[in-house]
């Protein structure tokens, strides 16, 4: 007999039965819904893997939706590149709104993708239509036009996103690296929502905690000049694109497939090849500090040359007056007392003595002595040599 005071198990009924299998859904599908024209919705994409896949634009990548539409860019190969495993963190990118001038590439009246032919192949397959709409966020029904509706250029910086492959019936998300000069199409927010070479489904990237890449590097990849293309926030009803041909720029109205380029009217301050784009507007890079002069050609200096030092000290001017065939005293240096030698006749023929004793101070006349020899101004004049400066100051 059963126990009437026993409760029984609850269960949701009405709206709450129909909210808990809704979030069943949303959780298993692994996506989100919204309307695919609101810029927040394109900000919901997740993935639960930590790991950023680097895709070199000349292959067509992992679980291919279609084959290749891409029309412009790398030829693109059907061969996937091993991956080679775990290597570098993966930063965060630097955001840039899609409406950045030189944010994206092309040629003049050139498509970058054929977008027919991408339309062709996911609606004659419905299960890759069904889960191609699931991923990009759009109703399936409406697959062809927001297709037709989209721009196709090519990617000029590394750019990070989230993209999905086409495994067991189903969109399988994976975050990703693309490499510059990728083929893609973008949405009239500015945003890269199909890669060309694959057909596969883009949505902007997932915020991954300790992320790291997976796959070879392309030569030049550098993780600091990763970027994260944000939504604008109102539609754009043109890009300003560079143009992969001649370095200028190029106005592509947006759903449009080239035939409608034409040079803007108002043209950013630098030329594609000297924008960096990670300025926000863009501005031109610096100028190499390297000398211009051509090789071999001296350069002129930049200042005339400077006049000779002058010489620390001058010469004194003479302390007496020179005259022809009179001996002249050598100088005496500032401060002291000492009176000049006077004139004596020279005696040449009579040598110094080396052993005469010193003479004893004191007044001469009480000091007997022997005649003094001649002195050295005797025996030398002193305009036998050419005078030198002074070398002391008083």
């Amino acid at each position: 007999m059963r126990d009437a005071t026993r409760p029984r198990p609850s269960t949701p009924r009405g709206p709450a039965r129909t909210l808990a299998a809704l979030a069943a859904a949303l959780l298993l599908a692994g996506c989100s819904g919204g309307d695919p024209g609101e810029p927040g919705a394109q900000q919901n994409a997740t993935s639960p893997a930590r790991e950023v896949l680097l895709q070199p634009a000349g292959t067509q990548g992992p679980a291919p939706f279609t084959a290749s539409t891409a029309q412009e860019g790398a030829p693109v190969s059907q061969e996937t590149p091993p991956v080679t495993g775990v290597s570098d963190p993966a930063p965060a990118g630097h955001a840039l709104t899609g409406s950045t001038p030189g944010l994206y590439g092309g040629t003049r009246r050139v498509a970058s993708c054929n977008v027919e032919q991408q339309v062709s192949y996911l609606t004659a397959d419905p299960a890759k239509a069904r889960a191609f709409a699931e991923a990009a966020g759009i109703p399936e029904g409406n697959l062809a036009d927001w297709l037709r509706g989209l721009t196709p250029v090519l990617l000029r910086a590394d750019t990070r996103v989230t993209g999905h492959g086409f495994r067991n019936g189903r969109a399988e998300p994976h975050q990703a690296v693309l490499q510059a000069g990728t083929a893609v199409l973008v949405d009239r927010y500015g945003t890269p929502r199909v890669r060309c070479a694959c057909g596969n489904p883009l949505r902007s990237p997932a915020a991954v905690e300790g992320a790291v890449h997976t796959g070879e590097a392309w030569p030049g990849y550098r993780p600091e000049r990763v970027v994260v293309i944000t939504p604008t926030s109102a539609t754009v009803g043109s890009l300003l694109i560079a143009s992969a041909t001649d370095n200028t720029w190029l106005e592509r109205r947006t759903g449009t497939h080239g035939d409608h380029d034409r040079r803007p009217d108002v043209l950013p301050s630098c030329a594609p090849a000297s924008c960096d784009l990670l300025t926000d507007p863009p501005r031109p890079v610096p100028e190499s500090s390297a000398p211009t002069t051509a090789p071999g050609r001296p350069q002129a200096p930049s200042t005339p040359p400077s006049a000779p030092p002058v010489p620390r000290h001058t010469p004194a001017a003479p302390r007496q007056e020179e005259r022809p065939g009179e001996p002249v005293a050598p100088p005496v240096p500032d401060g002291g007392d000492t009176a000049p030698v006077p004139d004596v006749p020279p005696a040449p023929d009579v040598p110094p003595s080396p052993d005469v004793p010193p003479v004893p101070d004191g007044p001469a006349e009480q000091q007997p002595r022997p005649e003094p020899p001649p002195s050295f101004e005797e025996l030398i004049p002193g305009d036998t040599a050419p005078r030198q400066p002074e070398t002391f100051e008083g």
